[in-house]
């Protein structure tokens, strides 16, 4: 498919495979948080739509939060520069804690906002995230859990972007091309 200015789209993970992937998720998680009333943060705009497809298959009380953080603007790069942009406003402190993530990639973002978070004292901190891509790991990052391991390519869909467009497509898709 071609989109804009020489930009190709190539599906990696069909909307069925997502729904497969985030319906082993949400079972794993409810074992571990059923009873508990987590909070999810979900970090925004990526994580949007995967938190909430996520949070509508458990089937127990949770609360949930955003954060904005900003690392990559119009570029297919991060800057390795992170600015939280909007921070957590739920009292978090004492409470199990479950971060929803679209994508890990350098693991810059996540470090920064694990930290920022573990000094907000949760009883729990654990991560989730729909893809990782461990093969543009800059900082350590522990996932708990975990739906694909991606290529070390440029993804959009599902709530993935290229300077703010494709993130409404049903399928996580490889951006080829311009750029």
């Amino acid at each position: 498919m071609t989109v804009n200015s020489g930009n190709r789209l190539k599906v990696l993970y069909s909307r069925e495979e997502i729904e497969a992937a985030i319906n082993r998720l949400a079972e794993k998680i409810a074992l571990e948080y059923r009873g508990r009333n987590p909070v999810l943060i979900g970090v925004l705009k990526g994580s949007f739509i995967f938190m909430s497809d996520l949070v509508r298959r458990l089937d127990f009380p949770l609360e949930m939060e955003f954060v904005r953080l900003s690392s990559y603007g119009s570029s297919t790069e991060s800057s390795g520069k992170i600015k939280l942009e909007h921070s957590v406003k739920t009292t978090i402190k004492g409470k199990d804690v479950l971060v929803v993530e679209d994508i890990v990639d350098t693991g810059l973002s996540l470090t920064f906002l694990m930290d920022y978070l573990k000094k907000k004292k949760p009883a729990t901190l654990k991560l989730c995230c729909l893809m990782d891509k461990p093969s543009r790991r800059k900082a350590p990052v522990t996932i708990h859990y975990s739906g694909f391991i991606v290529p070390d390519q440029f993804l959009v869909g599902y709530g993935l972007d290229y300077a703010e467009q494709y993130r409404n497509l049903p399928d996580i898709c490889i951006l080829e091309g311009e750029k």
